[in-house]
């Protein structure tokens, strides 16, 4: 067998693979070479989230700035301003700077777990990272806004928007603690850069569409200073993220605790 090209030993093998799952009662073969193919679509699929994620965040600690304003039909326009301080993808505090009767709130995530501290109220609310924190943009939006770890990419085609290639992943969340149940995601397949991703709830409905733009020098990378959220519920609402000062930081991990979010009030 040493001089077989490798396709023809990979047809042996199945062959033989073939005969014993028969031998021994089993209904069902997966081909080898199949396995090999959906192990490594997977790879790629899971450095292409990757990539993107580094994009549009650094890798390591980082502080920025925040602001979102919300917009509906008949309605003046909601702005609220947020500083974030993050570490990887598990530990983030979202501190609430305006508006002036909400100042001093913060949300603290480590690792599933999601806290509401106020000045008000002496206990910790506990949330879910899918509840709105305001307009179309989820507590998980901000807290936890990077792809990789929460959910399983694959890749189901690639799309050209504009003379650009596209991966077109759909990510699936890898429990219920996630923000949200499945995201179909765009991403650039020269340059990694996010295009756009949508988000599904648990009954298959389109929730809303995010809009990766302005792209500038920011951070120690090109990233996306903002993003528009156009909600898929309600005719004319939108929610603007524009991300500011980002510059990144060491944390320590003290600073992800319930002890240290006193100091932020």
């Amino acid at each position: 067998m040493g001089d077989l090209e490798p396709f023809k030993m990979l047809k042996i093998f199945d062959r033989v693979t073939l005969y014993f799952t028969l031998l021994l009662g089993i209904s069902v073969v997966v081909p080898f070479h199949d396995r090999v193919a959906g192990a490594v679509d997977e790879d790629i699929a899971t450095a292409v989230v990757e990539k993107a994620d580094r994009i549009r965040f650094p890798q390591g600690g980082y502080q920025v700035n925040v602001k979102i304003t919300t917009s509906s039909a008949g309605r003046e326009p909601d702005v609220r301003d947020y500083e974030i301080l993050s570490k990887g993808n598990d530990r983030s505090i979202v501190r609430t700077l305006a508006p002036a009767s909400d100042k001093g709130q913060v949300l603290l995530l480590r690792e599933r777990d999601l806290w509401l501290y106020m000045p008000s109220v002496s206990q910790p609310i506990r949330l879910s990272a899918a509840q709105k924190l305001t307009g179309q943009v989820a507590n998980g939006d901000l807290a936890r806004a990077n792809f990789s770890g929460d959910y399983t990419p694959s890749i189901v085609r690639t799309d050209t928007i504009e003379n650009e290639t596209y991966h077109v992943l759909e990510l699936k969340a890898v429990d219920r603690s996630v923000t949200y149940h499945r995201v179909l995601y765009w991403v650039n397949k020269s340059s990694n850069w996010p295009h756009k991703a949508e988000f599904y709830a648990v009954s298959g409905k389109l929730l809303k569409t995010c809009y990766y733009q302005n792209f500038k020098e920011i951070g120690g990378g090109v990233r996306p200073t903002t993003l528009v959220m156009v909600d898929a519920l309600t005719e004319g609402g939108k929610s603007v993220l524009e991300y500011a000062k980002l510059q990144q930081r060491e944390l320590p991990d003290r600073y992800f605790t319930k002890d240290y979010l006193t100091k932020l009030q």
